[in-house]
């Protein structure tokens, strides 16, 4: 992919999704879902945890794509086609980038395949190129449910986008002060302070300049980090086993998955930034009673 194939003016990004999101919340298009948050502090990191108020909405969205999928024979997919009012802007030949339609955290965005790619595929130097064009136009966090038992719901390869700071607070992300202790040996570390399999990379901000230049460097440091978690045994372009990728401008952080669920708690990529979601206050109850890195702890793969 030569750089003039990327489409995208990270400059216009900003504006483009600021002004798609007041046109899909007038048109309906766009169902956020209301949620209350409160901090849940454990080992230095104020875990970040939000109570949903109202999953009405997404529950009737997923028993009407269930009825169309029973009723077509064919699995429905919301991002082929991909509904025109959630388009933000086009990336590159491969990617464009849409709204989450139920969006917890404000201004979130999909970064889709434009052909149907399957989620359990391997990351690719177009996918890497597309993330990178996108963070240069918005400081934010990227992250990949890969599989099923990372959180994904859907199976068409989308890597997903949400602005940081991820709290008020100020610090970007909850898991920002684990992070300054990681420990390297050479270009992979481990952070002592995550009691689950993990490695941890540096990025450098500076290829925010090229997102191809990005891309390729980060697709090494990618394949070098499923190696060190072991999961760099594939088949063909198919991942060996579940696991959760975060990205910044500054750094990357993958984490297997043994499940998706600590009992009803359903954990995504997002947990290991320290930002978790509840559906209600049993479960918060929950949550605070297990404590939040204990469940991390119990859906990664153990030490």
């Amino acid at each position: 992919m030569p750089d003039e194939k990327i489409l995208l003016q990270p400059a216009t990004l900003w504006d483009s999704l600021k002004k798609q999101t007041h046109h899909a919340l007038e048109c309906g298009a766009l169902l956020s879902i209301p949620t209350e948050f409160e901090f849940v502090e454990q080992d230095g990191v104020k875990f970040l945890v939000r109570i949903l108020s109202n999953l009405v909405r997404k529950d009737t969205a997923k028993k009407q794509q269930d009825k169309q999928t029973q009723s077509s024979g064919k699995e429905f997919n919301p991002f082929l086609p991909y509904e025109q009012d959630l388009f933000v802007a086009d990336i590159s030949e491969t990617h464009v980038c849409i709204l989450n339609k139920f969006n917890v955290v404000d201004y979130h965005l999909l970064i889709i395949t434009r052909a149907f790619e399957e989620q359990e595929s391997l990351l690719t130097l177009a996918d890497f190129a597309a993330m990178w064009a996108c963070l240069a136009g918005m400081d934010g966090l990227a992250f990949y449910n890969a599989g099923k038992n990372a959180g994904a719901s859907q199976r068409h390869k989308h890597l997903q986008l949400v602005p940081l700071p991820l709290t008020p607070s100020g610090i970007k992300t909850p898991i920002e002060p684990l992070l300054a202790e990681a420990k390297f040996e050479g270009e992979i570390g481990t952070i002592p302070g995550l009691p689950f399999i993990h490695g941890f990379a540096k990025l450098n901000p500076e290829w925010l300049e090229s997102p191809l230049t990005g891309a390729k460097a980060t697709l090494e440091i990618y394949q070098n980090l499923l190696q060190a978690v072991g999961l760099g045994a594939i088949d063909g372009d198919r991942q060996s086993g579940a696991y959760n990728l975060l990205a910044t401008r500054e750094w990357m952080l993958i984490v297997p998955r043994s499940q998706e669920h600590f009992q009803s708690i359903s954990v995504n990529s997002l947990g290991f930034a320290g930002a978790m979601l509840v559906r209600n206050a049993s479960e918060m109850e929950l949550l605070k009673h297990q404590t939040p890195m204990n469940i991390l702890k119990n859906v990664a793969k153990k030490l």
